[in-house]
């Protein structure tokens, strides 16, 4: 149940939507360098100082799925909230700051407080606050300008991968061209057998700037495969919010090794 509920909020984690939606169209593709592209990437990074959003999730791991609707708000390098609600009951909620993880969930009364250790272990690769909000704005996951890239035209997308590789690690990158926003990012561990695809299937308007609506998230472990779907309904941005979260009491402490 918990590991159920990490994929959830990694999954809520991740981009919004607003009213008034406008369809990416990608005609024919013009050829640029990796450092012209992931400048352009960067330049049109998502300027906001709150997020506050309501989505629609599906998560399915083989052997249960369920969707939930949530409510997913954020301050702009300070915290990510996420409340978690089915048939109208709230059944669960996390806060997350740049320091730490904290999350509860009613149905085994159980919480945990702690940092990212255990969502890097299932997903596969070391997350902190920054790559978690990074992926949620639509941009790239790992910083794009501490490595040097080569890039190439697929389909009707950019493709940026590394020249040299992490250890043990493999990453590639596809950026619409019209946005320059992320329209795939793909991360592997192949002796862990590990791989994580995280695929940004539509963008909107939020104001003047593009932000994603469909998002599409495979963890694959092994054998097992967790799906997750989003589809974002609502979302207001630099208003007031508010991130209410106490722990109930007579909750049970869930530890990481």
């Amino acid at each position: 149940m918990n590991k159920l509920f990490y994929l959830l909020c990694l999954s809520l984690i991740v981009l919004n939507s607003c009213k008034g939606t406008k369809a990416i169209s990608e005609s024919r593709v013009k050829k640029l360098n990796a450092e012209k592209i992931i400048a352009n990437h960067y330049n049109n990074s998502f300027n906001f100082k709150t997020l506050n959003s309501r989505l629609k999730v599906k998560y399915n791991d083989g052997k249960q799925s369920f969707s939930p609707n949530a409510t997913l708000r954020l301050e702009k390098d300070k915290t990510i909230w996420v409340s978690v609600k089915i048939l109208g009951i709230t059944f669960a909620k996390a806060l997350i700051t740049p320091d730490k993880v904290s999350y509860y969930e009613k149905v085994n009364n159980t919480y945990f407080e702690g940092n990212f250790k255990l969502l890097s272990e299932w997903l596969g690769t070391d997350l902190n606050f920054d790559k978690v909000q990074q992926m949620l704005l639509g941009q790239a996951l790992f910083n794009l300008r501490e490595d040097k890239y080569k890039s190439s035209i697929e389909g009707k997308t950019y493709q940026l991968q590394p020249k040299a590789e992490l250890a043990l690690f493999e990453r590639l990158f596809l950026i619409y061209p019209s946005t320059f926003k992320i329209s795939s990012q793909r991360l592997k561990q192949p002796l862990e057998n590990r791989g994580l695809i995280i695929d940004y299937q539509s963008y909107q308007k939020v104001g003047n700037q593009d932000f994603p609506k469909g998002i599409y998230i495979e963890a694959l472990q092994d054998n097992e495969k967790t799906t997750i779907e989003i589809d974002y309904k609502t979302v207001d941005y630099n208003a007031k919010v508010s991130f209410p979260f106490k722990i109930p009491s007579g909750y049970k402490q869930v530890t990481v090794q």
